[in-house]
């Protein structure tokens, strides 16, 4: 972990690619904080799940009624046949298609977790230092609090993601993505005609903070529910300290909120990578291309060294 010194900085953008939920800029202040140089690998999520036996959404059968509940009145109930453990996988079109309808590069594949992430015959031998991919908002929260860490706000990420840039609109600063020289895992050529996947973390160069894959590879859970108008009420409450985004969700899918981009962004569909881009996903649904990252206060951080300097087991 790095420290990630308090400011303010002005969040949000009205760029040319800015969606109408980056809108309007608004000022904010952000305390101090720790954050994990890079996502969380492969390699750190087994150590928690040997060590609690902690099984992932993905690793579950879903539940109907669940299910139900996220979905309009009068929906009918899936078979029983398909209520069994799986993921969302990339499954590439092989010919180029309309980008409205993301049902057509997303395939719904039964046995996909963390463990086998293109599905059951798949595995994460020599993926060890790739980026946990497949786990829900739950499943990072759990896993942060075994670690003794949390999620990041919006704001959190964003001020570190920025990397003492205020007004650049990517991690490395104001240049275009260069696909000669890329400074980020993103898609390459026509989304979604071919293959693509995550790689190891810290493959580019770090942000100004130090922190890695801020921008592509997988995108990042925070803190937040989801609201368009999030930024609107903070805008009209002047400058904020540390906002920590809606107090519940605003509809019955439990929307959370994604930042950094992944693998499958390019100039071409989402532009995701770029520092004020955010995207809502229901809570209890991961994807090959989600992971996350964790961050401490400065109490967190001393509660900890201070457990080991007293002989205390910590992750």
């Amino acid at each position: 972990m790095v420290w990630i010194p308090g400011g303010r900085f002005t969040m949000g953008s009205d760029g040319e690619h800015a969606l109408p939920a980056e809108q309007p800029r608004h000022e904010v202040v952000v305390d101090g904080f720790f954050m994990d140089t890079t996502t969380v690998t492969n390699r750190q999520f087994a150590v928690f799940v040997a060590a609690t036996g902690y099984v992932t959404v993905a690793e579950r059968a879903p539940d109907a009624a669940e299910l139900l509940r996220q979905m309009p009145p009068g929906t009918a109930a899936p078979p029983p046949e398909a209520l069994v453990p799986g993921s969302l996988v990339f499954a590439p079109t092989g010919a180029a298609v309309g980008l409205r309808d993301w049902s057509q590069w997303w395939r719904w594949q039964p046995g996909a977790d963390w463990r086998h992430p293109d599905g059951p015959a798949s595995s994460i031998e020599g993926r060890e230092d790739y980026p946990v991919v497949h786990v829900a908002w739950d499943d990072a929260v759990a896993y942060a609090e075994w670690a003794g860490k949390r999620l990041p706000t919006e704001a959190e990420w964003e001020y570190a993601a920025r990397g003492g840039l205020e007004e650049a609109e990517h991690a490395w600063g104001d240049a275009p993505h260069d696909p000669a020289h890329p400074q980020a895992r993103i898609y390459d050529g026509a989304f979604p005609t071919h293959a693509a996947a995550p790689g190891p973390v810290a493959s580019y160069a770090p942000n100004g903070y130090g922190l890695y894959d801020m921008a592509g590879n997988v995108w990042q859970w925070t803190s937040d529910w989801f609201s368009e108008t999030t930024y609107g009420e903070d805008r009209r409450r002047g400058r904020v300290r540390n906002p920590v985004g809606p107090a519940e969700a605003a509809d019955r899918q439990q929307l959370k909120t994604l930042r950094g981009g992944s693998y499958l962004c390019s100039d071409s569909y989402c532009r995701g990578y770029r520092v004020s881009a955010r995207s809502p996903n229901a809570r209890d649904s991961g994807a090959s291309h989600i992971g996350f990252r964790t961050v401490m206060t400065s109490e967190q951080w001393r509660a900890r060294t201070e457990a080991r300097d007293v002989g205390l087991a910590v992750p």
